[in-house]
């Protein structure tokens, strides 16, 4: 039987709009590419994705979305292995995909959206809670992708939620583009959004927020992420940067002591949460002096989930425009940081050791993750989507190994 698929790049938003895709696609030869723009290679591989789909189903028809669709659209059309392209604000329409379906078929696909934000394929289900973004970091190119800010109903990113709880996940990831920035045309925020899923959904066993602006958590959110056992102890902030310079050239809004004293009251409060952020290495103009500040600031803000990103030029941004540092020192400080994060992380699993944890167990049955996100493997199968409370009893890698407790 010919099955439709759906290949994701990019962030967790790309894997909330991936599982809408995916149940609104009919049983046919089509291969749904959503594609990522936030980096030069995350361009390439979007291109190596579409390539590789058309040597294994040779017969499939191709079809690409997402940012990078957005930001090179003649690119990507005038590849010979893309049938067509699809906007990123259109992707959600199941009658983008009509054109592309074989004619017995395409009467089938759906025109309901009914089953967005399940995910058959995760323990976890990602929900959108808001796309785009009002900012102007002078290195990204997203919002030529996602386009301004806006957020979904209260109601709408609730009533996904119960559909992805009663489809049996075990866990809701609140994604978007600027998540914190909720709440900019309806009058909401995301603290107040947080409050009214826990009420409203009481069998969701764990809630977990993506990446946070830092300077975007007011005290209502702070409360939540604190003192609410459902929200997960496990925050990711977009840091971008440790040096008050180069976030002021980066347009980012706070500095490196605001992220310091945010991580400091939030452990305070909470000392379990685990600290994960995004930093880029080599953005135009950093001296080895700025770069020892991101440095520093892996252990001054304790992170143990770091995703580093060597700086690559986007064009049409300013940063493009800027005197820009060489790609091999660019790459040894990505490595640097990469290595930071590494060893911090390895130490804190360290001490887990020996621990309790809570484990979402995923459809393997053997692998699941903590509450606190760190990953667990355990040696005998436990029932997929089921939360069991594991001993931990060493580490192998970048994963704890764990027994049923």
């Amino acid at each position: 039987m010919r099955v439709s698929k759906v290949i994701t790049l990019g962030c967790r938003l790309n894997i909330a709009e991936s599982d809408a895709i995916r149940a609104m696609l009919p049983d046919d030869d089509l291969v749904v590419v959503n594609s990522c723009a936030v980096t030069e290679e995350a361009v390439r591989q979007t291109r190596r994705a579409i390539r590789r789909a058309k040597r294994e189903r040779p017969d499939a028809r191709v079809v690409v979305t997402g940012c990078a669709v957005e930001v090179e659209p003649a690119m990507f059309a005038a590849m010979p292995e893309v049938a067509g392209v699809v906007a990123n604000t259109a992707k959600l329409d199941p009658s983008s995909f009509s054109p592309f379906a074989s004619s017995e078929v395409e009467k089938r696909i759906s025109t309901s959206l009914d089953t967005d934000g399940r995910n058959s394929s995760h323990a976890r289900g990602f929900v959108e809670v808001q796309n785009g973004c009002d900012h102007s970091c002078t290195f990204c190119i997203i919002p030529q992708g996602r386009g301004p800010s806006r957020s979904l109903p209260a109601g709408a990113v609730i009533d996904r939620v119960k559909a992805v709880v009663d489809g049996g996940a075990g866990e809701v990831v609140l994604t978007g583009v600027d998540v914190t920035s909720y709440g900019d045309l309806a009058g909401d925020s995301l603290g107040l959004l947080v409050e009214r899923i826990l009420k409203a959904v009481p069998h969701l066993p764990r809630l977990r927020l993506s990446s946070l602006d830092p300077v975007e958590i007011d005290e209502r959110l702070f409360a939540l992420i604190v003192g609410e056992p459902r929200v997960m102890p496990h925050l990711h902030f977009s840091l971008q940067a440790g040096d008050d310079m180069i976030l002021k050239r980066m347009k980012r809004r706070h500095l490196r002591t605001d992220a310091i004293d945010l991580v400091q009251r939030i452990k305070a409060a909470r000392p379990e949460i685990a600290i994960g952020a995004d930093l880029i290495a080599g953005f135009p103009t950093e001296t080895e002096a700025m770069f020892a500040n991101s440095l520093a600031i892996v252990e001054a803000c304790d992170i143990v989930f770091g995703h580093i990103f060597p700086y690559s030029p986007r064009r049409g941004t300013p940063a493009a425009r800027m005197p820009q540092v060489e790609p091999e020192v660019v790459r040894a400080r990505a490595r640097r940081l990469r290595e930071a994060c590494a060893e911090r992380q390895a130490a804190w699993l360290d001490r887990l050791n020996g621990s309790e944890q809570r484990l979402l167990v995923e459809l393997d049955g053997r692998t699941g993750h903590a509450e606190n996100f760190a990953k667990i493997a355990v040696e005998s199968r436990l029932p997929p989507r089921s939360i069991q409370s594991v001993r931990i009893t060493a580490r192998r890698g970048d994963t704890l190994i764990g027994v049923p407790a």
